[in-house]
């Protein structure tokens, strides 16, 4: 029997979730990890200055579909006031949960004094906290953090109790500084010791990429919950693979044919929720296409064609050309 977590007021359960992934985890995404298993969500991070500015992707960026839910909604910013603003205007959309991001490294970010920037001023950071949980009103407020800005200051243990202070309902923390962006590996022991120097439920992330290392992450640092990212990169299997582990359901592996079935339906997908013309919608789903081909044979001249796709008929025909290269080299 799956255990949950609650943060706040929302149940989650205690297997695995998804991270918020500018540039990825659109709500095409979402879905197809929601229905592989992932236990909650979170959407793309959206600007609390550009929402307050009438943002015309606001809507777009915001909207929380039924399946999607537990859902979150990511914002960023450095300025209290427009974390409180932005707060209110999407409560409209009905989150589940608010979290705010304090953990991305792209220099865009950092450059405006949100994402990780905000780990060089844990004052700020508990007063855009604070700001939010009391425009929040019930809706729990997160915040996913790093481990530090660098390595000569790795703060995230005095960093997410000044956020847990500041009424933050849960802390995710990603075992890297800034510095790191995404190389090398990442570093579990501090989110041991956050886990261990606050009251909030805290969230591990960084390197999952199956069940083991998920349960890794569970028995080291004693984390309520999991998240994954880059992980889950033409993947979704990886949170099927979790969940079946933890409710004590045996778990298949896919086929090759059962992973280009779940390409072209992540496709159809993004066509069918774009709202844009086929050939435009298929320009968002090369990286996608190209992800569900990784580490099998030949696949690096597959996904070199995954970025020339145009067409849904042109994605189908190519699944069909890898599926039979895999089948010859199973019957050589």
């Amino acid at each position: 029997m799956t255990d949950f977590v609650k943060i706040g007021n929302v149940k989650i359960r205690k297997t695995a979730v998804l991270a918020p992934m500018a540039g990825v985890a659109d709500r095409a995404y979402r879905l197809m990890c929601r229905e592989s298993g992932a236990s909650y969500c979170v959407s793309e991070m959206v600007s609390a200055k550009g929402i307050c500015y009438s943002d015309r992707k606001t809507a777009e960026l915001c909207t929380i579909t039924p399946d999607e839910r537990p859902m979150g909604i990511q914002l960023f910013g450095s300025e209290p006031n427009f974390m409180a603003k932005a707060v209110k205007i999407v409560l409209h959309y009905e989150p589940d949960i608010i979290d705010i991001n304090m953990g991305c490294p792209v220099p865009k970010v950092v450059g405006t004094g949100a994402g990780s920037a905000l780990m060089k001023d844990a004052e700020l950071a508990a007063e855009i906290t604070e700001s939010a949980v009391k425009a929040a009103g019930n809706v729990p407020v997160t915040v996913k953090i790093r481990s530090g800005w660098n390595s000569e200051n790795i703060n995230a243990v005095e960093f997410s109790q000044r956020l847990e202070s500041a009424g933050a309902a849960a802390v995710t923390v990603h075992g890297r500084t800034r510095d790191q962006f995404y190389s090398g590996t990442a570093d579990i022991d501090i989110i041991k010791e956050v886990k261990n120097a606050v009251k909030i439920p805290v969230i591990g992330s960084g390197d999952v990429t199956d069940l083991d290392s998920c349960n890794n992450m569970y028995e080291k640092t004693g984390c309520d919950l999991v998240m994954i990212g880059r992980g889950s990169y033409g993947n979704p299997f990886v949170f099927q693979q979790i969940d079946a582990d933890f409710s004590g359901k045996e778990y298949t592996p896919p086929s090759v044919e059962m992973r280009m079935q779940t390409m072209l339906k992540h496709i159809r997908l993004i066509i069918k929720i774009s709202g844009k013309s086929e050939e435009l919608a298929m320009h968002e789903a090369r990286k996608h296409a190209a992800w569900y081909m990784n580490g099998f044979y030949g696949s690096a001249k597959f996904r070199g064609r995954c970025y020339q796709l145009s067409s849904y008929a042109e994605a189908e025909k190519l699944a069909e050309e890898f599926i039979q290269l895999q089948l010859s080299r199973i019957h050589k």
